[in-house]
């Protein structure tokens, strides 16, 4: 019997829960960071990144959704689309993402 939790199965995951979901994977890092860059649009993500499918991509925009980090715009016009942007949590959740990589920078000097 498989007794591990999985972190979709919990109602409020913490911070600490996100940050490890997220920081173990280098798709959701990307997705943060285009985004960050003004990469808004699946498409425009998909090109960016070698090696990033679209069945990938729609996990991790998923996944950043679900955690309140991301939000999905979808424009009606013709024809339709979608953009992601940055939730004011997920600029918070961002910002320890950059405070983090300072820390990977100061273990190298």
């Amino acid at each position: 019997m498989n007794n591990k939790i999985k972190i979709f199965d919990l109602p409020h995951p913490t911070v600490g829960q996100m940050m490890e979901s997220v920081v173990g994977c280098k798709w959701s890092l990307t997705v943060i960071d285009l985004i960050r860059r003004g990469v808004n649009r699946p498409g425009k993500m998909e090109h960016a990144i070698e090696g990033l499918s679209s069945k990938v991509l729609n996990e991790r925009l998923r996944k950043l959704m679900r955690f309140g980090i991301i939000e999905k715009c979808v424009f009606a016009e013709a024809p339709p689309h979608v953009e992601y942007h940055l939730t004011d949590f997920g600029g918070r959740f961002a910002d320890i993402l950059d405070a983090i990589a300072e820390l990977d920078g100061a273990i190298l000097r």
